[in-house]
């Protein structure tokens, strides 16, 4: 991140933890058996990321905000995300498509951090979102070769970026703040 808004900072880290565990989650609904320590361990570092950072936000909770005065654009933002991406599931299941389900979701995952970055005034999610999903979009040959389900390869490239750009963004925000508490 690069935000000058400290509890926005915290925040998304904390964030991109707990949804770097979701997407590893995921991925182990159909893993390769050796991948699945792998899948475990990118799973307690999102946890232990959330949690260190979900403690920041708290004591930074009085802070301010990029988001002041538009959290309602935020909330639409967020609404339209999650339409958009149930409404792309549920058209691949009844198409019979289910196993993509995962990708799709992840596409409008990444496409959302565009005008997320504009909202938080953070230009690095846009970053964010061109790597994922040009790595979406390198799966593309492979999924279509492949008749498992796509969050096998979707849940980890999303649980990698993420805990990256948290990685980062920690040392961004150590080099500012100084430890989290």
């Amino acid at each position: 991140m690069l935000t000058e808004f400290a509890r926005d900072h915290a925040f998304t880290i904390a964030w991109f933890g707990l949804m770097a565990v979701v997407w590893f989650g995921w991925a182990q609904e159909d893993p390769p058996p050796r991948w699945r320590w792998a899948l475990g361990v990118g799973s307690v570092l999102g946890v232990a990321v959330a949690g260190v950072f979900g403690y920041t936000v708290g004591l930074r909770w009085n802070e301010s905000s990029a988001l002041e005065g538009v959290y309602e654009w935020f909330g639409v933002l967020t609404l339209a995300e999650v339409v958009l991406a149930a409404a792309g599931a549920l058209i691949l299941w009844r198409r019979g498509a289910s196993r993509w389900s995962a990708w799709w979701v992840a596409f409008v995952v990444a496409l959302h951090f565009m005008p997320l970055a504009f909202l938080l005034r953070d230009w690095s999610l846009i970053v964010l979102g061109v790597v994922q999903v040009l790595a979406l979009a390198a799966l593309i040959p492979r999924l279509q070769r492949d008749e498992t389900v796509s969050s096998r390869l979707v849940g980890p490239v999303m649980g990698v970026s993420l805990l990256l750009f948290a990685a980062v963004s920690i040392v961004v925000f150590y080099r500012a703040e100084g430890l989290p508490w």
